[in-house]
């Protein structure tokens, strides 16, 4: 390595000390580094080679000064801690690991406000996308993202109308699919168990449907328990202790989504309780921990990295092509019911509502 590599340096390397390593104009190093421009192989790998051992990283900002966007994706999410988005963001990470585009994450933990600010930051920098989660946000949050001359994509949910591109599955359907599934195994005396729907809009729009899908079978809920915070293991069996003993007669526990299906499956295996035949259990969203037990939760696949994946090259096409005035995308995907071990088998006989 050239002893100029080795040296601590008190300011930031510039094009100019990679050009006088690899012995070209500044200018033949810009067009490399940017991957532009007529450069034979052999200056090209010298000045990659050049670049490498200096340990030289492009200014980025400098360059957004001229071309306004930077190669970022501002990724904004509700939760870190939910099971579900690092599936989601692993898939947007592969799609734009083949391209120039590389992701950074924002968390809003479900408050609006608090999505404000990250939106805004972001913007700030000038990204070239946003992939967002969620259709419901405040009237500044979609003012910034009309004003953004960018392309957006709202993702994991279909049920509204996008500012731009949507990929996701219809909570809606999501529920009324598990509702007609229910009724069909038998059940009858049906609770719900789940987060306080007023700030998670999804969980809301799945017990919008699954209702619906009731009252058109002459049900309706017998009882329900709502958490606040995260999901955890301990209050989906707190949850379920609670239900089950004020409302005994309940023979199906359907869960906002797995984690606490998976307390509450927890509570009944260590209470004795005849899962599915006695009480059918139902979750959302299939996520990897069910393999781990001994019965699997019944539950439903929303196709998160295919979301990922479908957002992320929404993203890196539009970019690609340099089309930002252009009509959006709406790609709905079709929710998955896996029946597991805690759903009993539809009856032989029986003519169920659908």
């Amino acid at each position: 390595m050239n002893d100029v590599a080795r040296k601590p340096r008190k300011r930031p390397l510039t094009l100019r000390d990679v050009s006088e390593i690899a012995g070209v104009s500044e200018m033949t190093v810009s067009r490399v580094l940017r991957n532009r421009g007529d450069v034979s192989n052999a200056t090209r790998a010298r000045v990659l080679t050049a670049a490498k051992d200096l340990g030289y990283v492009p200014n980025k900002i400098a360059g957004a000064l001229a071309s306004q966007r930077v190669n970022l994706v501002a990724v904004i999410i509700p939760s870190l801690g939910n099971l579900v988005f690092p599936e989601v963001l692993t898939a947007i990470s592969d799609v734009l690991d083949q391209t120039a585009l590389q992701p950074v994450v924002g968390v809003t933990n479900y408050l609006p406000e608090r999505e404000d600010k990250v939106l805004y930051e972001m913007l700030s920098w000038r990204p070239s996308g946003v992939i967002i989660a969620g259709l419901e946000h405040s009237d500044a949050a979609k003012a910034m993202m009309r004003g953004a001359g960018i392309p957006v994509v709202e993702i994991m949910d279909t049920d509204g109308t996008p500012i731009d591109s949507v990929v996701g599955i219809s909570h809606r359907r999501a529920g009324r699919m598990m509702a007609q599934e229910i009724i069909k195994a038998g059940y009858r005396k049906i609770a719900f168990l789940g987060s306080k729907l007023p700030l998670d809009h999804r969980a809301r729009k799945r017990f919008e449907g699954f209702t619906e899908a009731l009252a058109k079978a002459g049900l309706e809920i017998v009882d329900q328990a709502f958490y606040e915070g995260g999901s955890s293991l301990a209050k989906g069996r707190e949850m379920t202790a609670r239900v089950l003993a004020r409302s005994p007669g309940i023979d199906f526990l359907y869960y906002s989504n797995d984690k606490i299906g998976l307390g509450g499956l927890l509570h009944c295996l260590d209470a004795g309780i005849d899962v599915p035949g006695r009480l059918g259990l139902a979750g959302f969203n299939d996520i990897s921990l069910l393999d781990g037990f001994s019965k699997r939760l019944a539950t439903m696949d929303s196709g998160r990295a295919e979301i990922g994946r479908r957002a992320a090259e929404i993203i890196a096409a539009r970019v690609e092509a340099d089309e930002t005035d252009v009509s959006g995308e709406r790609i709905e995907l079709t929710p998955k019911i896996n029946r597991g071990d805690t759903l009993r088998a539809r009856p032989s006989q029986g003519d169920y509502p659908e």
